[in-house]
């Protein structure tokens, strides 16, 4: 694929008004979710789950493309339709998770490194042949006592960047993820100051790697206080933050950038964008890239009533993909 080709596909990535859903969630993460509201983990509760959200009516009104996870791409409708068949007939394009998730980074005490790289050349062929257009790595940076390192900031950033490199080998946009937790009391200065260091480093990492930065799309954490922070900040404060934070570090080139939850609840996610879109003069287009503040609401309804509850949950579905698509223009009213 050119780079005309994949810069094509970044920008319809982050079409106005357009975000992406994160369905990628692991085999043991989805349990965690299920358990949470009584529903049990099997193949074909979570094949029908995704199949709810993938399938929900004019879904395409505000969700680009969806993230999905190793066992969901190899899965169809009930109809036996492939999803990533089904979603790129109803204008989503299909994206993949590629990492093998976080490991204990050797020498750094409390530090995380995102481990995948080895085989990925081929596991992307292979993706490519199923459909997915894009594809996902995060990395991880925890905020703590004399933490984070250089040395971690660094090889999360490197991991990335040779990720990328290999995605746009094979034809896939590259979504990069350098998510600063919200796990801490750390404010929302160190959170400025964190996020700047990493993003530093992983834009660095992306030139000296070759990666095309036309054809990639950054996945970002807001700047925001530390959970366990006495004084958290006013949705103006994070967006001011955010948006100030990534005029500083993030080429003009680059197609777009959309956020990740983090932890937030669904209203905060949907404010801080709007907020954020409504400061206007922006470089990029800043959209979503929300999994939790996408599904929960549509899990609990669901779980309540797996063959009753199916319509009426993906209408939650489809309410919250418009908050957010409206959210990306500045236009959501709470």
């Amino acid at each position: 694929m050119s780079i005309e080709q994949l810069a094509e596909t970044a920008q319809a990535m982050v079409a106005a008004g357009k975000g992406i859903i994160a369905i990628d969630e692991s085999t043991s993460t989805i349990a965690k979710r299920f358990a949470g509201v009584g529903i049990e983990n099997t193949e074909e509760n979570r094949r029908a789950y995704r199949e709810l959200l993938l399938t929900t009516p004019k879904l395409s009104d505000y969700i680009s493309g969806a993230i999905l996870f190793d066992e969901t791409i190899r899965q169809s409708t009930k109809d036996g339709v492939p999803f990533a068949k089904y979603m790129a007939a109803n204008g989503i394009i299909p994206g993949i998770k590629v990492d093998k998730g976080t490991h204990a980074l050797a020498g750094c005490q409390g530090e995380l490194v995102t481990e995948g790289l080895d085989g990925l050349r081929e596991r992307l062929k292979e993706y490519y042949a199923l459909g997915a257009r894009f594809a996902k790595w995060r990395a991880v940076i925890t905020i703590g006592d004399d933490i984070p390192s250089g040395t971690c900031i660094e090889a999360n950033a490197h991991a990335l960047a040779r990720y990328a490199a290999l995605c746009q080998e094979q034809g896939l946009v590259p979504m990069v993820e350098p998510e600063v937790l919200m796990d801490g009391s750390h404010d929302i200065e160190t959170c400025y100051e964190v996020t700047e260091a990493t993003l530093r480093s992983l834009f660095g990492a992306l030139y000296e790697q070759n990666v095309m930065l036309e054809g990639t799309i950054l996945k970002a954490s807001m700047v925001v206080p530390g959970k366990d922070c006495e004084e958290q900040a006013s949705v103006d404060e994070v967006a001011d933050a955010t948006v100030m934070c990534l005029k500083s570090t993030v080429p003009a080139i680059l197609p777009g950038i959309v956020f990740l939850s983090g932890g937030q609840s669904d209203e905060d996610a949907t404010a801080h964008l709007n907020a954020m879109n409504q400061l206007g003069n922006l470089p990029w287009p800043l959209s979503f890239s929300y999994g939790r503040a996408m599904q929960q609401a549509a899990l609990k309804l669901w779980s309540q009533d797996l063959k009753g509850n199916f319509a009426k949950a993906q209408s939650t579905v489809y309410a919250r993909a418009k908050d957010n698509g409206l959210a990306a223009l500045g236009k959501w009213e709470g």
